[in-house]
């Protein structure tokens, strides 16, 4: 799968929830921009898009970017740069959207992730799979940080996508981990393409 698939990972720092529920603006942390830009690397994306309100935290990932990308960073691990140069930074959904817009001609399909049982149009991960492969419209995964994505996000997407369960009831995984099985399971299903 050496070539670009027709989708995007899309990062939510804003809206997203805390612990009590309430709508927040999420930190950004330096691992999920190395291990998910080098992930979307992997399995064939067009760009990983962190969104974030927050000028300030727009400005640090564009530092650990720029680091890798240019200079001793750059030299020192190439295939680092060749991932990071995947990396978009945008103040809101909304501006992302437009981008894909201007960039594809056509609006995205936006595809909610949740950790919990929710209302949606649900799609199933083959389904999902099938449409990315067949590349006819470009798709956005979006995954919340937090405590997930905020129900005006996850309502204004065209599916949901079936929460990730493992063996037993704990259910609590790194949006890093989520976002590796749900890639590997809509892009792979078990199998080698």
């Amino acid at each position: 799968m050496g070539s670009v698939l027709n989708y995007y990972l899309a990062l939510l720092h804003y809206p997203v929830l805390n612990k009590e529920g309430k709508v927040i603006a999420s930190s950004i942390t330096n691992l999920d921009i190395h291990d998910l830009s080098r992930l979307v690397k992997t399995y064939g994306g067009k760009a990983f898009y962190m969104v974030t309100p927050l000028e300030n935290q727009r400005a640090l990932i564009d530092r650990i970017c720029a680091h890798w990308k240019e200079g001793f960073g750059a030299t020192y691990n190439p295939t680092r740069k060749e991932a990071l140069e995947l990396v978009r930074v945008t103040p809101s959904l909304e501006q992302m959207i437009e981008e894909i817009r201007k960039e594809q001609g056509e609006e995205p399909i936006l595809v909610a992730t949740s950790a919990r049982e929710q209302a949606g149009k649900r799609i199933p991960y083959w389904e999902l799979g099938k449409i990315i492969r067949d590349g006819m419209r470009p798709v956005v995964i979006i995954l919340g940080t937090g405590w997930g994505l905020a129900q005006e996000v996850i309502r204004g997407c065209h599916y949901l996508l079936e929460p990730i369960k493992g063996v037993g009831r704990y259910n609590h995984l790194s949006v890093r981990c989520a976002a590796a099985i749900v890639l590997d399971r809509l892009l792979l299903g078990g199998k080698k393409l």
